[in-house]
């Protein structure tokens, strides 16, 4: 008895030392928005902020542009554009979003009937990860920007001649 209780005193201290070891500070550069253009009427402005990285030039930013809505079984997607733009002076770009927020899809038949909440997207860009710079964007009211960082493989592999 005495055995099991000092085995499990003893796992959780160490899952806790190893949860603690895994929260690391990360580290952001200062960075300034306030040379980029204010939103206009019916949109705001947003950024992505990224923080420091070892070998920035392995990693990649897919960012999302889209809302939550309340859809069917079919696969949906969101009608618009994003136009990148120039600061003028800077040569920092910027994205635009031209969207309405309308939403289309597949036509299959659901036989449930039953709608779920689900991010729908227009369509993913991929740029450069970029930590000295801010991603901003200027989207219409109603809707977010979600991102995900790429990472490339240590490993490179060959081709197969044939």
């Amino acid at each position: 008895m005495k055995f099991s209780k000092a085995l499990i005193a003893g796992m959780v201290i160490m899952l806790g030392a190893n949860a603690s070891g895994q929260k690391t500070a990360e580290k952001f550069e200062k960075l300034q928005i306030d040379m980029f253009p204010k939103a206009k009427e019916g949109y705001k402005q947003v950024y992505i902020q990224l923080p420091v990285a070892k070998n920035e030039d392995q990693l990649k930013v897919e960012f999302f542009v889209g809302a939550e809505k309340e859809l069917d079984c079919n696969r949906h997607f969101m009608i618009g554009e994003i136009k990148t733009q120039d600061l003028q002076g800077w040569g920092y770009p910027y994205y635009d979003v031209e969207s309405k927020g309308e939403v289309k899809g597949t036509l299959m038949a659901c036989p449930d009937k039953k709608l779920t909440k689900q991010f729908v997207t227009l369509t993913p860009e991929i740029v450069r990860y970029n930590s000295k710079l801010p991603l901003v964007f200027y989207v219409p009211k109603g809707m977010e920007v979600r991102y995900r960082i790429w990472r490339a493989d240590s490993t490179m592999n060959r081709a197969v001649q044939k």
